[in-house]
């Protein structure tokens, strides 16, 4: 899964200066200093400082025994780890009916929605001198793309029938679609269809990536619901269910908070979000005056001050995730923080929601996706019939 997300603190290239030591009259005038925008260079990310769940402000949890899993029918906060093995339900079983995986790819040249663009390789951007939050970046310009996309569909589809469904970030997701054919077979979530899509390129601000994931919007909702959806029905002879309860997302860092901002903008669509180590910070670009601290803004603002959304949520932290504080220099870079609050807020306001603080692990942890992904699932359809589809 491509979950690499290139954050790090920012250097600014200097200027350096050749100085000629003959020939040179001493009355010269200095050369005036260029007015080109300065544009900033990523060096390698910091790792990470290990975070104490039990830290002052972070919210209280439940430490379960090591190795055990959280109760896939109870809301509420939870600590697991240090070891993280897989659950059987992520590799194949014997005698498991295996669904069918269907492969495409879409170009932007087909897009009327994301014609494409991408940061020039190695640069970032710099903070706006007036405002420590917004992120000026100059090397961005349009680009084209092709992504990938792939469609399970389960070997319990009954054709003609309107399928329940889950969209995934960053695609495609092979462990998804091991764990959906144990998961179905053992009745545990509904017999449902797995749309992978695979992001437009790049990382960040100034990306394809960053600008369909982290933009405060419903725009990738209406981009996969026009674009992507018809396709899949197409292509993988399928029906998807219009009923929002039938629909999920899911993804990892700016996929995760994608999953989030497209139920929260278009809850008609979606009632389910699972989100690995999910990018609740400020990331969004271009600068928008109405979420001016991107999705930092959902536990800041308009989770608490909105009301409350017939959103399920399924959320997970590793103790070593993220910390990038000098980007901005704006303190809405630290991810376990970010999720942190975002249990708080979401408790507050009464939400069904499951939070998930996972110790000696990482960034969207591969060894935390193999041991909890059967359980998140499994609690993300709590509510859900397991028949799953209808004539």
């Amino acid at each position: 899964m491509n979950r690499c997300l290139n954050i790090a603190s920012l250097v600014v290239l200097s200027t350096v200066a050749i100085v000629a030591v003959a020939q040179v009259a001493p009355t010269a005038p200095a050369p005036k200093e260029s007015s080109a925008p300065k544009v900033a260079f990523m060096p390698p990310r910091p790792t990470p400082p290990t975070r104490d769940p039990h830290t002052p402000g972070y919210v209280t949890a439940q430490e379960l025994p090591d190795g055990t899993n959280t109760p896939a029918d109870a809301d509420g906060n939870y600590i697991i780890g240090p070891t993280h093995n897989p659950a059987p339900e992520s590799t194949p079983q014997e005698g498991v009916p295996q669904g069918t995986v269907i492969e495409f790819t879409m170009n932007s040249a087909d897009s009327k929605i994301y014609p494409g663009i991408a940061r020039e390789p190695g640069t970032f951007g710099t903070p706006e001198p007036a405002d420590p939050a917004k992120l000026v970046v100059t090397t961005s310009h349009p680009a084209p793309y092709t992504r990938h996309v792939a469609v399970y569909v389960p070997k319990q589809y009954v054709a003609g029938t309107a399928a329940p469904f889950i969209v995934g970030a960053d695609g495609p997701d092979k462990l998804l679609f091991t764990v959906l054919d144990n998961l179905i077979a053992e009745r545990k979530v509904p017999a449902m269809v797995a749309i992978s899509i695979g992001n437009g390129s790049g990382d960040a601000q100034g990306s394809e990536r960053g600008l369909e994931y982290d933009t405060m919007s419903g725009l990738y909702a209406e981009w996969v619901e026009k674009e992507v959806l018809p396709l899949v029905e197409a292509l993988a002879h399928v029906k998807l269910t219009k009923d929002p309860d039938g629909r999920a997302t899911m993804g990892g860092s700016s996929g995760g908070s994608c999953a989030f901002i497209m139920a929260w903008y278009h809850p008609e669509l979606y009632h389910r979000v699972l989100t690995y180590s999910g990018t609740y910070v400020n990331q969004q670009w271009p600068h928008n005056s109405e979420t001016p601290h991107g999705a930092w803004e959902f536990h800041e603002h308009l989770i608490p001050n909105s009301p409350v959304k017939p959103i399920r949520l399924w959320m997970e932290v590793g103790d070593r995730d993220l910390l990038t504080p000098n980007i901005l220099k704006d303190n809405m870079h630290d991810w376990v923080l970010a999720n942190e609050l975002m249990a708080k807020v979401l408790a507050a306001k009464g939400y069904h929601y499951q939070f998930v603080f996972a110790i000696n692990a990482g960034h969207v942890d591969r060894a935390v996706r193999q041991q909890t992904l059967p359980e998140a699932l499994e609690y993300l359809w709590q509510g859900y019939p397991i028949s799953g589809a209808t004539k």
